[in-house]
């Protein structure tokens, strides 16, 4: 029997990350080649042009799987009987801009989307959260959107999770699918800590500990580390543009691994609403290690963190916390 269409929406379609993304939604990478879907595509009204276009290349795709498209510069038609919503759209950072000013104006963004999807949105609608800074926008959207369960409310630090994963890839030359559970710890910024004390290679004989295979603590607590935290300014460099196709990429993996799980003895990096788990602040939206079962994710536990990475961990939270704080203050 024919599955039923899931409703995907992303905002801010018409953008860089939004056009990498949703030929990848319609051709199944994100949720499986069985899963018929149809595509909510919501911008602002200046790039409504724009937006027509990507839906006219959506139909001149054709795409099996794709079952509609819904283009459109209203948020409540948007964001309508959606089942997973990945919110790409958000007010970019510009030249001689505060921090504040970036903060309030996604502050307003975020508060009229949650409330739409509060409202419009299917029952146990998962949210992706990619705009920056996307663990506050993520905190946000949770704040005005009550009814949606915290632990629906998600931000990518998979983007971050996966660079890490090529880092080390590169440096032992050998497959990325050979690497796994390496850990994001925190804000996706450059506070973030990526951690491979627990990460393992696949090798003929046997899993390795990545610490042990490279045998560089220098490296592994200095260049990877910065290397992981400034990839987007290194790609914007190169570019000229901000990451775009690794970001969709990335964005597909965080909802295919929510959705369809992660594989046995396999933890993945999301953003996630701090429950106290590693002492870090409850209320908070952190990246944990998590495995994910069922359609839902629970942060790995029992990991042990030394001291170097204690600090790390803690840091990122201050960062959090700041940030928090500061959008909170644009509420009022």
């Amino acid at each position: 029997m024919a599955k039923e269409p899931v409703r995907v929406l992303v905002t801010g379609a018409a953008g860089q990350i939004g056009y990498a993304l949703v030929p990848m939604i319609a051709r199944g990478v994100m949720l499986g080649a069985a899963q018929p879907v149809i595509l909510h595509l919501l911008d602002i009204p200046p790039a409504a042009e724009a937006l027509n276009g990507v839906k006219m290349e959506l139909v001149d795709a054709a795409f099996p799987l794709l079952k509609g498209v819904v283009a459109t510069t209203d948020v409540v038609e948007a964001c309508t009987g959606v089942n997973i919503a990945v919110m790409v759209g958000g007010f970019p950072r510009k030249e001689g801009m505060e921090r504040k000013d970036v903060m309030s104006k996604n502050v307003s963004i975020y508060k009229s989307q949650a409330s739409a999807l509060e409202k419009h949105a299917a029952a146990n609608c998962k949210v992706l959260v990619v705009a920056n800074p996307a663990n506050t926008n993520a905190l946000i959207l949770k704040e005005f959107a009550p009814s949606i369960p915290e632990k629906n409310i998600t931000c990518l630090t998979r983007l971050d999770h996966n660079r890490a994963l090529g880092q080390v890839s590169e440096r032992l030359n050998v497959q990325v699918s050979d690497v796994k559970n390496v850990i994001i710890w925190g804000n996706h910024s450059s506070s973030q800590y990526p951690d491979v004390n627990h990460a393992t290679v696949k090798t003929p004989s046997g899993e390795k500990a990545v610490r042990e295979l490279v045998a560089d603590d220098a490296w592994l607590t200095g260049e990877f580390i910065t290397t992981v935290q400034q990839r987007g300014a290194a790609i914007i460099k190169a570019r000229k543009l901000s990451s775009a196709l690794s970001a969709a990429s990335s964005a597909c993996d965080h909802i295919r691994d929510w959705v369809l799980g992660t594989p046995e003895g396999t933890w993945v990096s999301m953003g996630v609403y701090s429950d106290g788990s590693y002492n870090v602040p409850s209320g908070l939206i952190y990246s944990f290690p998590v495995t994910c079962q069922n359609g839902e994710w629970k942060i790995v536990q029992g990991l042990s963190i030394d001291e170097f990475s204690r600090k790390k961990l803690d840091a990122t939270a201050d960062e959090l916390s700041e940030e928090k704080a500061l959008a909170y203050s644009c509420l009022s």
